[in-house]
C-alpha cells in the first residue's frame, strides 16, 4: 500500500511541476508601432543653478502602423513631463515613418548631480520604454 501511495504521490508531484513549468510566450504582432530614439539618454552637461532644464527626446515610429503614447512619466517629482500645463508628447497618433518629441523638463534648483529614468507607456511592440536625463547642477550663487 505504501508503494502504490509513493507512486502515485511521485506521479502527480512530476505531472504537477511539468505544468507549472508551461510559459506562454507573448506573440508580437509584426504590423504593432516600434518607437526608435536618436538618443535614449539626454546628458544636460554642467549646467547652472536654476538654468533652462527644458531638453527634448527625438524619436520615429519605425514600425507599420499609428504609434499613439499614452504616457510619460518621470521618477520623481524633479522630472517633469508635462510642460506649462500640457502633456510633453504627441496626443495625435504619430504614422509609420513619422517622428515627434518628448519633451521632458528637470528643476534646475537642485544642487548637485542627477541621473534620472523617464518611462514612455504606448501602444509599441514593447509598452513600456525607460529613457534617461543625467547631468550636474552648479552650487546655487551667493548674494552679497
Amino acid at each position: 500500500m505504501k508503494k502504490i501511495f509513493s507512486f502515485a504521490l511521485l506521479t502527480f508531484c512530476l505531472w504537477n511541476s511539468s505544468i507549472a513549468q508551461e510559459s506562454v510566450i507573448p506573440s508580437i504582432d509584426p504590423n504593432a508601432p516600434d518607437l526608435k530614439f536618436e538618443t535614449e539618454l539626454l546628458d544636460y552637461g554642467i549646467i547652472d543653478y536654476d538654468a533652462n532644464g527644458l531638453r527634448e527626446f527625438k524619436f520615429t515610429n519605425i514600425g507599420k502602423s499609428p504609434l499613439t503614447i499614452t504616457s510619460v512619466t518621470g521618477e520623481c517629482g524633479c522630472t517633469a513631463t508635462t510642460i506649462d500645463g500640457k502633456p510633453g508628447w504627441p496626443l495625435e497618433p504619430i504614422l509609420p515613418g513619422k517622428s515627434g518629441v518628448i519633451k521632458v523638463k528637470y528643476d534646475t534648483k537642485r544642487e548637485g548631480r542627477f541621473e534620472k529614468n523617464v518611462t514612455v507607456t504606448s501602444n509599441a511592440k514593447f509598452s513600456s520604454k525607460k529613457i534617461r536625463i543625467k547631468g550636474e547642477i552648479k552650487l546655487k550663487p551667493e548674494i552679497h
